[in-house]
Order: structure tokens, then sequence, then C-alpha cells
């Protein structure tokens, strides 16, 4: 899985870019496909409308042969500025290019000046990097009697924005394209996450077997002893001793059964099958319980244990047993990871406007940041390096954030790596 893991991410990594770098080469291509087309439209417009200028007669100007000989009229001279318009107007919607707007110019020589023009076709023709600009000559037809005596003209028009026409011919093209690659991108994102998870909890898996058989591989060892020193002639009559060893045996049992116990317990809160019975309670009271059953383990550490229980009202609806039992789990964990000698812990209580709070404090091994965000995740364990001396499967702390949570409380965790922790619970009072 280690080595399979990154290969898999790499390729899917490339994939996506791939994906994406083709996805911008067809935008780019579809882009320039429509700019050329509309290019296109635009132009056989302008010819269009060129050929409907010379061919077709107006309204300025008399319709009478010889004045038309006589007077040599120009298009300017045979249109208004309305006609004009419209004629280019109908060429623009034969090409599909009903709501497009233009700008128009008809001038006698290249000189734009001695010409008609619409209102912003000066402003229109300055830029010339976002609009677009056709010009045609304006020829008589042959055989009229304009033909070589009317003055050359030309038919100018431009096209304002052209690059927001196009976009915006483009845009459901150019959203589905963003959207499907969005889509890709979470989805690569989703899969490496679920990768690094598979991967987080295969290595949970193998640590908890490990952690799992060396906790009962412990228990059993001591008992096999015991039962082969019980079978010692000399065992067999000696009461004191054969009751030493049987004790041994029971304790090992007991030890036994209560990490069976854990297991089943953390099976139970995976499915939420576990029902409190929550009952008004002395908090204190169920924390001095707690001291009794953990005060034989401080002492053979040669510890101290600093009591404040300075809370005034300390009354909760809580669970005895489920209380009690996370109590004694923080307590175990300061002296789990305690140092091998001065082991200090604080214990005080107090209250903080509705709410009950409870401080333990250690001088023990402290955690770093990492560890200190993932110490209530289920079998997780803080790694202390080259020390394997402290035993568990790393539900301890799942379960009792697990218990705040149930009895609507919060638990707050601070450490400095090296200096030791602090662990700060809080419970609703009884109103």
């Amino acid at each position: 899985m280690r080595k399979i893991f990154p290969i898999i991410t790499v390729l899917i990594l490339f994939s996506l870019l791939g994906i994406i770098f083709f996805q911008i080469l067809w935008i780019k291509g579809a882009l320039e496909s429509e700019e050329k087309k509309f290019t296109d439209h635009v132009s056989m417009a302008t010819y269009q409308a060129s050929e409907d200028l010379v061919q077709h007669k107006g309204n300025l100007f008399p319709n009478d042969k010889f004045q038309l000989e006589f007077f040599k009229p120009s298009i300017t001279q045979r249109y208004t500025m309305d006609e004009i318009k419209a004629i280019i107007r109908r060429a623009f919607d034969r090409q599909h290019l009903q709501k497009i707007p233009f700008e128009f110019a008809i001038s006698s020589n290249s000189i734009i000046g001695e010409s008609v023009q619409s209102e912003n076709f000066f402003k229109a023709n300055a830029d010339s990097i976002n609009n677009m600009q056709q010009v045609i000559p304006l020829e008589s037809p042959g055989g009229s009697l304009t033909e070589g005596i009317s003055p050359q003209e030309l038919l100018i028009i431009i096209v304002p924005h052209v690059k927001s026409f196009i976009w915006r011919s483009m845009t459901w093209l150019i959203v589905g394209a963003v959207l499907f690659t969005v889509i890709i991108i979470t989805a690569f994102f989703l899969t490496v996450r679920a990768l690094l998870k598979q991967k987080k909890l295969s290595e949970i898996k193998s640590d908890f077997i490990n952690n799992m058989t060396h906790e009962f591989k412990t228990p059993l060892a001591t008992i096999s002893l015991a039962v082969d020193a019980l079978k010692n002639d000399k065992v067999i009559n000696d009461t004191e001793r054969t009751n030493y060893f049987t004790g041994i045996i029971k304790e090992e049992n007991k030890r036994m059964n209560k990490q069976v116990e854990t297991i089943l317990q953390a099976a139970l809160l995976d499915k939420k099958e576990i029902q409190l019975n929550l009952k008004k309670v002395s908090a204190h009271d169920l924390i001095t319980g707690a001291l009794n059953n953990i005060a034989l383990q401080i002492a053979e550490k040669q510890g101290k244990l600093d009591l404040m229980l300075d809370a005034k009202d300390d009354l909760i609806f809580a669970d005895e047993v489920h209380f009690t039992n996370l109590v004694s789990n923080l307590l175990d964990n300061a002296i789990k990871y305690s140092k091998d000698e001065n082991l200090q812990i604080k214990m005080s209580t107090q209250n903080a406007g509705n709410y009950f709070k409870l401080k333990i404090e250690d001088n023990g091994i402290g955690m770093s940041k990492e560890t200190l965000h993932r110490i209530f995740e289920k079998f997780y364990r803080a790694h202390t390096g080259n020390i394997h001396n402290v035993k568990g499967f790393g539900l301890g702390l799942s379960y009792i954030k697990t218990m705040i949570d149930a009895h609507q409380g919060t638990i707050k965790a601070e450490s400095v790596l090296g200096k030791g922790s602090t662990f700060t619970v809080s419970f609703p009072l009884v109103k």
C-alpha cells in the first residue's frame, strides 16, 4: 500500500493535468473557430449591404434618368442615414447577426472626413483592438446609367466589442467545460482523500493487532507460568504459595477481561448502543471515588496529587459509572505518560457560568501539535520514540470524548512537549 499509493496519486494527478490542458486547447480552438465564423458572417453581410446600396435607388434623389445622368449622384445623395442603416441591418439579419450592433460610414475616398457616418463611428474606429472593421468599395452595376460616372465610394462597417460577442456565443460550452473540470478535480481530491483514509485505517489496523497481541500475550504468559508453578510439588503442599499463584491467575484474568470489555465497549460506541443512566449527582463525590481507584498507581510511581475542589456548585446530570470511568481514564493517562520520576498531578474544579469545570494537569512527557490534534481519534496512540512501556489500544481518549459529548459537555486539551499536558472538561450544571 505504501508503494502503490504514491504511484496512484501521481498517475491521477498527471491525468487531471492532461485533461485540463486539453480542455484549454479545445476552448482556445473553439474560440478561434467561432471568431473566423463570425468574421465570415460580418464580411458576407457587408458585401450584401454594398450590393443592396448600389442596386436600389433610394428616396432622397428623384427617380429620373436625365437627372441621374446629369447630376451623377453618390450613395450618400441617394439615401438617408436611416435608409442606409436599415439596408445594413437587413443584410446582418440575413447572416443571423440579428442582435449584433454596428457603426458605419460611407466615404468618397480613402480619407474619412468627406463622408457620412453613424453617430459613434469615430469612437468605434479609434479602438482597432476590440472592434472589427470591414471596408468594401461601392460600384454601380454594369449597364446602368451611373456606371463609370458615379464617384468612387467606400462602405465601412465596424462591429464593436467583437470578443465579447464571441465569448457570449460560447457561454454554455465554456461553462460546461469548466463545470466538468471542477467535477473531475473534486473527484480527484475525494479519491486521494479516500486513499489517505484507507492507508490510515490500514496502519491503525496493524497497530491495533500488534497492541492487542501484546496486551493478551503478557497476561497469558504470566498465567502459564503460574499454572506451571502450581504443578510443583513444593508449591502444592504450601498453602501460602498456592494462594499467591492463584491470586496472580485471578488478577491476570481480570486484566484480560478488562481489555475485552474495552474492545466491546468501543464496538458499542460505534453502533451508539450504550444507554446512559443519567441522574442528578455530585461531581465531587464521583471524582473522589475515581481517586480511590487510582491512588495506588500514583503511590507506586511515588507521585504527588494536589486536589482542589473549589467549585461551589457541583450538581450535574451524569451516568455514575461512565463519569467515574472518564475521570479514571484521564488520571490513568497522566500516570502512563509521566516521566520516570517526580510525578505531579494537579486536579481542580471550579464554576464558570452555568458549567462545572474539571481541570487535570500533569508534568509528563507532553504532546506535539500533531499528536494534540489527533488524540481523540479511535485507535490513535502517540508515538513515544523508542519507549514501548505505554500499553493500550488507543481507545481511552476516544471513549472519553464520546462520553463527554453524550453528557452535553466539552473537553479541551493543551500540551507542551516535554513539559506536560492539561485537560479541561466542562459539564452543564443542573438548573
